[in-house]
């Protein structure tokens, strides 16, 4: 539940102008507010289940996004039986001047919101849960040689690195034609509301960035967090040495836990660039 200075969990990544937000409890959008972010820019919103602290936000988050002029469509990821959850919801906010597509993830397909690659995976909870994974590709370096030996033309080399395929004097080329070797992207996962497990392990593997659940601090409270489907600090800090992330951020802790940062030392010890996560929080990821 919210505390006077720590809303409900929610994660906002923003790529190339356009937002895609992961849950929204109540209190997301004043949060986004806060934290000098808009709602409009935001084409897809992933749930990862349907309890209210990670959903009950949503019918706002749309009002408010219709009041800042948006009529794109918004796209919204979830699990089974997510279109009647969200129109039920939606009761209260009718008549938005957008259209709402859904996604009922039934699997781990990935899913695309624009250059973005969107892997959704099961997690252990108390209902179904779903973690995701962000990935940014980043394509090879522009080289000449190649470019000269499958001859193609001058005035294309510069589309050719911008998109996979350009039409000229009625052929198509393609980017592989100019570029190297694919770089190393830039990968984030998020995962809450969910016990250590190995697809948690397998979709973090390598990621800059890996947001997962601490909803206890202590050890000694592993029995609770195995009753609630929640983990601990320090499961939370393993899962991030195992998966060789770079950096690790907790988050969604629990009422009770008022100061994480006193207890951040139970994750550091297995992790070292373990942080803990607060209202407002950002950071900039870039390519190598």
């Amino acid at each position: 539940m919210p505390l006077k200075r720590r809303f409900l969990s929610s994660c906002m990544l923003s790529v190339n102008g356009y937002s895609i937000l992961t849950d929204c409890g109540e209190g997301t959008q004043v949060a986004l507010k806060t934290a000098g972010k808009k709602c409009g820019p935001i084409d897809m919103i992933c749930i990862t289940h349907f309890h209210a602290d990670h959903i009950s936000g949503l019918a706002g988050l749309l009002l408010t996004m219709s009041n800042e002029g948006r009529t794109e469509p918004v796209h919204i990821i979830g699990p089974v039986s997510l279109e009647y959850v969200v129109r039920s919801l939606c009761v209260v906010a009718p008549n938005l001047p957008f259209a709402l597509r859904f996604t009922e993830v039934r699997d781990s397909s990935p899913i695309f919101c624009k250059e973005l690659k969107i892997t959704p995976f099961p997690v252990l909870h108390s209902i179904d849960c779903i973690g995701y994974t962000f990935e940014l590709a980043h394509k090879g370096k522009f080289d000449v040689m190649k470019a000269k030996k499958n001859e193609v033309p001058l005035p294309i080399w510069s589309a050719l690195q911008k998109n996979d395929t350009v039409f000229f004097n009625g052929k198509a080329y393609t980017s592989d034609m100019v570029l190297g070797k694919e770089r190393k992207g830039i990968k984030v996962t998020y995962c809450t509301d969910a016990r250590p497990g190995k697809s948690i392990k397998q979709n973090a593997a390598n990621a800059d960035l890996f947001i997962c659940e601490g909803m206890y601090a202590e050890d000694d409270k592993i029995t609770k967090a195995v009753k609630k489907g929640h983990m601990l600090f320090s499961e939370a800090a393993a899962l991030a040495k195992e998966a060789n992330v770079t950096r690790l951020w907790l988050t969604h802790f629990s009422p009770s836990l008022e100061d994480p940062e006193s207890k951040i030392q139970n994750a550091k010890a297995v992790f070292p660039d373990a942080e803990c996560g607060y209202d407002g929080k950002n950071i900039d990821l870039k390519f190598d």
